[in-house]
């Protein structure tokens, strides 16, 4: 593929990727209140929206891998994002409780064919083997979802209200977004390395009897329900430390630029280095943010280490499937490690806020801390098989 080429497809899901991410998982970040203030909505309901949301992309997300195994990424990404425009739609609409939640059931449909697990797996059909460095940049497009949507969220919001939000976006999805995916990625997505052969045949079961299935598995369930938890217990974690609230939203802004960077430093280094290393470093980092935060450093210094290791996993979970099991089966994989890990996250916030409710947010931090050693041991049991692989 010519570098034009690739140069167009990549570009093309970034942006697509800033817009699905900010107007569905950082939506609420900023609609939730005027939401509840216009609907009589409670806040347990709204939260309980977007669970569902999260609940139903996790259990469609083996579907949408088969579906992008065996016909390509160009047509499943077209429906995620027309799902969304939907579901947007009717949420622009909603009055009550049903629509509400019948909103978000479609807009999880749809995040769960257009978001990263639906586009790296894309990315895996079009480029093979070769699909890293495209993930890497996909990433750093991704990176920048928070940054563009929510003050773009928030401007709209103040000139056309939350209904008028979501009534743009689902337009945005529908007008723009849907025509520049079909544009950009190719008809069918298929590449040499796969056939109708290998579709017929299937693949070679990788599944939780494989040591290095389990460790990414493991790795994934941990560090996203690290992540949502901690995405929305932060203000409040900090707080409790004796931080302002300013201070603690402050420190909260460090995490995306440190995504960022991190996924940029990892495309500086070209792919010279097998992604279990990426892995190694995530999960390392992520374990001495939350560490370090127990051991009473600068939350600052803490939240610089943690953004660093949870960028560089978005990249790890989608190489390294690739890399050890070969690009043939990639988006089944994808979507097998993707069901458990997105029903975890759906699970993750309530869990959080239990416990920080009812434990406090010292005894939380401890638990976090701990659970972060979980997958730090899965990237040393995975680095310790791949070097024997290599040996061998």
């Amino acid at each position: 593929m010519t570098p034009p080429a690739r140069l167009r497809i990549v570009s093309a899901l970034g942006v697509i990727q800033i817009f699905t991410w900010g107007s569905s998982y950082y939506l609420m970040a900023i609609l939730a209140k005027p939401i509840a203030v216009e609907t009589g909505l409670s806040t347990g309901i709204i939260s309980g929206g977007v669970t569902l949301g999260f609940l139903v992309e996790g259990l469609a997300a083996l579907a949408i891998g088969h579906l992008i195994h065996a016909r390509g990424g160009r047509t499943v990404l077209a429906a995620g994002i027309a799902l969304l425009a939907a579901g947007l739609a009717l949420l622009s609409i909603a009055q009550g409780l049903m629509s509400y939640f019948l909103a978000w059931g479609i807009i999880g449909l749809g995040m769960s064919a257009s978001l990263y697990d639906a586009a790296f797996s894309t990315l895996g059909r079009i480029f093979g083997d070769g699909a890293r460095p495209a993930i890497t940049q996909l990433t750093l497009w991704g990176g920048f979802a928070s940054t563009v949507c929510w003050p773009l969220t928030a401007e709209m919001t103040e000139l056309v209200g939350w209904r008028g939000a979501c009534a743009t976006y689902a337009a945005l999805h529908a007008l723009v977004f849907l025509p520049l995916a079909l544009w950009a990625i190719p008809r069918e997505g298929r590449s040499s390395y796969l056939d109708r052969s290998d579709i017929a045949q299937g693949a070679p079961n990788v599944g939780i009897t494989d040591i290095r299935f389990l460790c990414i598995l493991v790795a994934g369930l941990v560090l996203s329900a690290l992540s949502t938890i901690w995405s929305i217990q932060l203000v409040t974690m900090l707080t409790g430390f004796g931080y302002s609230t300013a201070a603690a939203i402050a420190i909260g802004t460090l995490i995306g630029p440190c995504q960022v960077g991190a996924r940029f430093i990892e495309m500086l280094t070209r792919g010279r280095y097998h992604p279990v290393w990426t892995m190694s470093v995530a999960t390392s980092t992520v374990f001495l943010g939350f560490a370090g935060l127990l051991a009473g450093i600068p939350a600052a210094a803490a939240m610089i280490a943690y953004g660093a290791g949870n960028g560089l996993w978005s990249i790890a979970r989608g190489a390294l499937p690739l890399a050890l099991f070969g690009p043939r089966d990639y988006p089944r994989i994808m979507g097998r490690l993707a069901t458990p890990v997105l029903v975890t996250s759906a699970a993750a916030p309530a869990l959080g806020a239990w416990s920080n409710v009812t434990f406090g947010p010292q005894a939380t931090l401890w638990g976090l801390t701990i659970a972060a050693l979980l997958p730090l041991a899965a990237a040393i049991v995975l680095a310790r098989f791949v070097k024997v692989s290599a040996e061998e």
